[in-house]
């Protein structure tokens, strides 16, 4: 099981930008795929946007555009740009990690990062 640990949250205004980090405890490039996920209050959990171990990508299409995430596998982390934020991306963001054994995804945490997108 590995560790995943968010940073890079915060309160910023509309139009602003941050960057998020995930970092792992073990390689990231053994994972099927690694992912930002949110719940804002009230709301399920959604995707944000993936990367797999080939690098490809895929985002909400409220966030395309917007956001882009990355990885650097030397570093096992994985990161979210977030640009042109708006009110409505306030949430707790969730770094995922996701791996498939015998067709069956089994998926790892991190503890969440608060984004407020607030004037």
């Amino acid at each position: 099981q590995v560790q995943l640990v968010e940073s890079g949250g915060g309160l910023v205004q509309p139009g602003g930008s941050l960057r998020l980090s995930c970092a792992a405890s073990g390689s990231i490039s053994s994972f099927y795929a690694m992912g930002w996920y949110r719940q804002a209050p009230g709301k399920q959990r959604e995707l944000v946007a993936g990367i797999t171990s080939g690098g490809s990508t895929n985002y909400a299409d409220s966030v395309k555009g917007r956001f882009t995430i990355s990885r650097d596998n030397a570093k096992n982390t994985v990161y979210l740009q977030m640009n042109s934020l708006k009110p409505e991306d306030t949430a707790v963001y969730y770094c995922n990690a996701r791996t498939v054994v015998w067709s069956r995804p089994y998926d790892d945490w991190g503890q969440g990062t608060q984004v407020t997108v607030s004037s």
